[in-house]
């Protein structure tokens, strides 16, 4: 099979449905090395009416492979797992089937693979002890296009696991081709503000933080918010502990997830 050639970044999206219309079905595909743990993931979904697991598979070959037959709209994707593990096995789904969304999960919230997954295209992380309501919430994020990973933990795990480039490197030449408009948003985007935020603080329209966050990420060649942050932080344009908001500080770790 040749290589694909990686996808264009998506423009932002409302992810509302419209008014008077149905929910839309979200179909999942599970892959976990864990059976028990397959197990306990399909019940807590098949509580909702408006999500449909299509299949379980126990590593990142089968989920891949599964993925291609069964076309899940969310793959909940183990991240230490055998024969191939979720970070190639996120590469290789994100690359062959831009629209199907990853989650990855993992049974430590700081573990050094999930900046990995994130790297290779994940929508968000969760940790494994979340609550039912909280995965359900999740699977609905990105399903609507949006990135979940609380700002708080992404800003720990860039810290641990993400060096930034030295103060006195000049910006990489992705970041010098955003304008100064840019590089406020993609801050308050560190920052963890969602668009209405960054709207507010700038003074400007929530389209038009859009706009701007479209125009960042086909920039910088990423897929979504979570990958613009790792971009932010790799180049050195934000540090963790900085108050990373364009104007007034503001700490990382507000809001409830990185919202694309």
């Amino acid at each position: 099979m040749t290589s694909p050639t990686a996808p264009e970044p998506e423009p932002e999206r409302d992810g509302e449905p419209e008014q008077g219309s149905e929910p839309e079905q979200i179909t999942v595909l599970i892959a976990d090395d864990q059976p028990l743990v397959r197990r306990g993931l399909s019940l807590i979904l098949l509580s909702d009416p408006a999500i449909r697991v299509v299949g379980e598979v126990g590593d990142g070959e089968q989920a891949v492979e599964s993925a291609l037959e069964l076309r899940p709209d969310v793959v909940l994707m183990d991240i230490r797992m055998p024969v191939l593990d979720g970070v190639r096995a996120t590469e290789r789904l994100t690359a062959v089937l831009p629209r199907c969304r990853v989650l990855a999960l993992s049974t430590f919230d700081m573990d050094e693979h999930v900046v990995g997954a994130l790297r290779a295209g994940a929508a968000g992380f969760l940790p494994k002890d979340v609550s039912p309501e909280e995965l359900v919430a999740a699977l609905r994020t990105v399903h609507r296009g949006e990135a979940v990973v609380a700002p708080r933990l992404l800003t720990r795990l860039l810290a641990t696991f993400v060096t930034p480039a030295p103060a006195s490197q000049p910006p990489t030449a992705d970041l010098a081709g955003l304008t100064p408009r840019e590089v406020d948003v993609l801050r308050l985007i560190a920052a963890g503000l969602d668009n209405t935020e960054i709207a507010q603080r700038m003074e400007i329209g929530v389209q038009t933080v859009k706009n701007h966050a479209t125009g960042i990420f086909a920039k910088l060649g990423v897929r979504d918010r979570a990958q613009a942050v790792i971009a932010a932080y790799e180049s050195g344009l934000v540090r963790a502990g900085q108050g990373n908001g364009a104007g007034q500080g503001n700490g990382a770790g507000q809001g409830n997830g990185s919202r694309h």
